[in-house]
């Protein structure tokens, strides 16, 4: 989503979102104001889509524009990390709050659901003092909206709209998707409205998520929804329905990671110099490998990352045996160890 071109030679900052759902690319000008956003579905395949994210963002850039500043984030952020030369590599939790400030400052909670997972932060003052996660069930997720969805043949875009034209929405299991989705097939069975049970299916996402990843948060105003299922107005109607207060979507709700990403590496490196290793990773061959070191009984899964066959990073091992040193090793870079202690920061 192009907003505006870069001037010659002006700086950019650049953030990255890897998740299992979507990849999101973000573009900062020098005053650290979007100027691009990508969102691109991850497809089971992270690599492809950041080079892809990197080629379209690229594309809306001049060619002499500097890259000052590059952050990595979601459950892909090492990857994406060694990939492009992160500055930053941080966890969700941190990204979406520092997104969060930046762009509805004083914020005090942020309800957050992508397409695999749900998050809770709580805010005061500007510092993050507590927060939640859940990655378990999918009835308080994105994904499960799509199934369903799907099943009801509505375009996922049309979803909420649908669901408030509603006057008597069903009440709906919420607790387990698979209940949930009998629950669904047996109201229609019945012969209940789509309206109504698009409805209720919004009320039974809210209600999951406010009795798992909620429970005992303080959810006080004011309050920001973000992540792909922000855009469901009918999912932001039943969490201000339920809650009795607004709730507030940034106009980048969608990309609030890499937006986060992006702001965090570029307070990182300040006046020094950028890691990024150029657009041009976008063409090289990128691949995984991995290795089961049976040195111990603890097993450990090695993942291995080459870059037009040169390992650049390994990572998964609980001791230093396959750790690469910084001189003496076949490509010379961080250690992963490193990786390893920025992405849990």
């Amino acid at each position: 989503m192009k907003e505006n071109t870069i001037d010659t030679e002006h700086p950019v900052v650049l953030g990255i979102d890897v998740g299992s759902v979507s990849t999101n690319v973000v573009a900062l000008d020098g005053d650290l104001k979007p100027i691009d956003t990508v969102y691109l579905r991850t497809a089971g395949n992270p690599v492809r889509a950041l080079q892809e994210g990197l080629k379209q963002i690229q594309s809306s850039l001049s060619p002499t524009a500097r890259v000052t500043a590059v952050g990595t984030t979601g459950s892909g952020r090492q990857l994406a990390g060694v990939m492009v030369g992160a500055d930053a590599i941080k966890n969700e939790i941190t990204a979406h709050a520092v997104a969060a400030l930046n762009e509805l400052p004083g914020v005090n909670t942020v309800l957050e659901i992508g397409g695999q997972d749900s998050k809770i932060i709580i805010l005061r003052d500007g510092v993050v003092v507590d927060f939640a996660m859940n990655s378990v069930c999918a009835a308080g997720t994105g994904s499960f909206l799509d199934r369903q969805a799907a099943r009801l043949g509505i375009p996922i875009e049309e979803f909420g709209e649908l669901a408030l034209r509603s006057e008597n929405p069903v009440r709906i299991a919420g607790r387990c998707a698979v209940f949930a989705e009998s629950d669904m097939i047996h109201k229609q069975q019945m012969g209940h409205g789509t309206e109504d049970i698009t409805r209720g299916l919004c009320k039974a996402l809210v209600r999951n998520y406010l009795n798992n990843v909620g429970k005992g948060k303080e959810i006080r105003p004011p309050v920001a929804f973000q992540g792909g299922v922000a855009a469901n107005v009918g999912i932001r109607k039943a969490f201000e329905e339920s809650l009795g207060i607004e709730v507030m979507v940034a106009k980048h709700f969608k990309v609030m990671g890499a937006l986060g990403a992006a702001l965090i590496a570029h307070s990182e490196v300040g006046s020094g110099s950028t890691a990024f290793r150029g657009f041009g990773v976008s063409e090289v061959e990128i691949a995984t490998r991995s290795l089961d070191c049976d040195h111990c009984p603890n097993r450990c899964e090695i993942i291995q990352i080459y870059i037009d066959n040169d390992l650049i990073a390994r990572w998964g091992g609980r001791c230093p045996r396959w750790e690469l040193t910084t001189a003496g090793d076949e490509t010379g870079v961080i250690r992963s160890n490193e990786r390893e202690t920025a992405a849990s920061s």
